[in-house]
C-alpha cells in the first residue's frame, strides 16, 4: 500500500476554523464533552503533518451555516487546492437560490468532492431548490460527503429517513455518509446495501472516544466485511481529540483482515475519487 487516502479532513479559512475551534473549546451543546484539538497548528504545518503520516490525498471539508456563504467557501477551497496538489479540490452547497449556478461553476472548475453538513446547515436536502444541483453531481459522478447521521445530537434533518428520500429521487448520486452514520449505523448500512453509490467514511467511528458515546454494534461487523469496497478512511483531522494514528489502530483492531484494511485505507478512496 503506497499510503493513505483520507476523504474527511478539514481545511477552511482561518477565521472560520477559529470559530470551529472556539466551539469545541467551549464544550459546545452539540458535544457536551471535553474535546481538545490535538492538531491546533498553522495551516502549512497541518498539511506537512498529513504528509508525514503517509496521507497521499486528502480533502478540505468545509460547509456553510447560513445562506450566502457557500460560494465564498468554494472560492477559498479552489485556491487552497491549487496551492496544495495533494488536496482534492473540495466544494460545498447550501439550500438557497443560486446553488444550481455555483455548484455548476465548482464542477466546471474541477471540484472532485463536495461536503454537506445537514446538522450545521440545518436544511432539508430534499428542498426543490437543490434538485438541479443533486442531478448535476450525479451526472458528474462527483461524490458528496454528507454529515447526515444524528450524532452527536439529532438535527431537524439528520437521520436515514431524510437521506433515503434523497436517494429515492436521485439514485445515481454518489454519497459518502460521514462518521459511518453515527449513531444510526445499521440504518445507513441498509442504504449502502440498497444503493450502489452509497459509501461510508470511518471518521471517528470505532475510536475509544466515540465508542464511549455511540458504540458500533458488534453484530453489524460482518456487514462491514461485505461492504468492503464502500468503506473509506476518514479522520476529521485536525479537529480530533486524540492522535491521528488512533483512528488507524481502531480500524485494525476490528479484525477484518489486511485486505479489508488496504481497501479502506487506500484502494477504495483512490478508486472513487479517480486518483491517478
Amino acid at each position: 500500500m503506497p499510503g493513505f487516502v483520507d476523504v474527511h479532513t478539514h481545511f477552511m479559512p482561518q477565521n472560520v476554523l477559529d470559530k470551529v475551534w472556539a466551539y469545541f473549546d467551549a464544550v459546545g451543546p452539540l458535544t457536551g464533552v471535553e474535546w481538545p484539538i490535538t492538531y491546533r497548528e498553522e495551516e502549512d504545518r497541518r498539511v506537512a503533518l498529513l504528509r508525514e503520516f503517509g496521507v497521499l490525498a486528502f480533502t478540505s471539508m468545509l460547509y456553510p451555516h447560513k445562506a450566502g456563504m457557500a460560494e465564498w467557501l468554494n472560492s477559498w477551497a479552489a485556491a487552497f487546492a491549487a496551492r496544495t496538489p495533494d488536496c482534492l479540490h473540495t466544494a460545498t452547497l447550501y439550500a438557497e437560490p443560486g446553488a444550481t449556478a455555483y455548484v455548476a461553476r465548482a464542477l466546471e472548475s474541477g471540484a472532485r468532492v463536495f461536503k454537506v453538513h445537514l446538522q450545521v446547515g440545518g436544511f432539508d436536502p430534499n428542498e426543490a431548490v437543490l434538485d438541479e444541483s443533486w442531478g448535476a453531481l450525479a451526472d458528474a459522478r462527483v461524490p458528496v460527503v454528507v454529515h447526515c447521521g444524528s450524532g452527536p445530537v439529532p438535527g431537524k434533518f439528520t437521520g436515514p429517513g431524510t437521506m433515503g428520500q434523497l436517494l429515492a429521487r436521485h439514485p445515481r448520486l454518489r454519497v459518502i455518509v460521514a462518521h459511518m452514520g453515527m449513531p444510526e449505523y445499521a440504518d445507513f448500512l441498509d442504504l449502502a446495501e440498497r444503493y450502489d453509490g452509497v459509501h461510508l467514511d470511518t471518521t471517528m467511528a470505532f475510536t475509544d472516544f466515540s465508542e464511549r458515546l455511540a458504540p458500533f454494534p458488534v453484530a453489524e461487523l460482518p456487514r462491514l466485511r461485505e461492504l468492503r469496497d464502500r468503506i473509506l478512511l476518514g479522520t476529521d483531522f485536525p479537529n480530533i481529540p486524540y492522535p491521528y494514528v488512533h483512528q488507524l489502530h481502531a480500524l485494525e483492531r476490528l479484525g477484518l483482515g489486511d485486505d479489508w484494511l488496504r481497501r479502506v485505507l487506500y484502494g477504495n478512496g483512490a478508486a472513487l475519487l479517480r486518483l491517478p
